[in-house]
This record gives C-alpha cells, structure tokens and sequence, in this order.
C-alpha cells in the first residue's frame, strides 16, 4: 500500500482529508469526480463543503467504524483526482 499524501490525517479513528479550491464550482467539480469513484467502489465517504473547502473522512463501518485498507485505497484515489486540480491554478 502506497504511502498516503499530506491531504490526510488520522483523527478520531477516521482518514480526514481536506482539500482547498479556487472557487466553489472547482470543489464541486472534485466531489462529483468523488462520488463517482466511491459510487464504484461501493464505499461512500462522510463529507462536507463550504465554498472552496471539502472535508472528507473515511472508515469501514463493516468493520466497527475504524479504518481498514479499503479506506486508504479511496483515499489514494481521491488524492489522485485532488492532484488533477492542482495543476488546474
């Protein structure tokens, strides 16, 4: 398992991420490409937004609500599709 970027911190037995955007339409645009990637997976994020800020956490409620690989592995494509919109500025 690769090494997760440094969008992510461990906290309260969750994956958080946080991510920041030029505007709130490119932060939406991140969290539709989101969605569809966790629809694909079967493993739909807790999140939120406010304007150009969205913060996800991620666990496996299958699993006791802690973290497990299956966390880590949407957390490396969310930061995949993150580091798309970076090269966006």
């Amino acid at each position: 398992m690769g090494t997760l970027s440094m969008e992510w911190r461990e906290e309260n037995q969750k994956l958080v991420g946080e991510f920041v955007f030029e505007d709130f339409s490119q932060a939406w645009a991140f969290m539709t490409e989101v969605a569809i990637l966790a629809e694909r997976k079967n493993h739909h994020p807790e999140w939120s937004n406010v304007w150009n800020r969205v913060v996800i956490k991620l666990s496996t409620h299958d699993a006791g609500g802690v973290i497990t690989d299956k966390d880590r592995k949407l957390a490396e494509g969310i930061s995949k599709i993150f580091d798309r919109y970076q090269y966006r500025k």
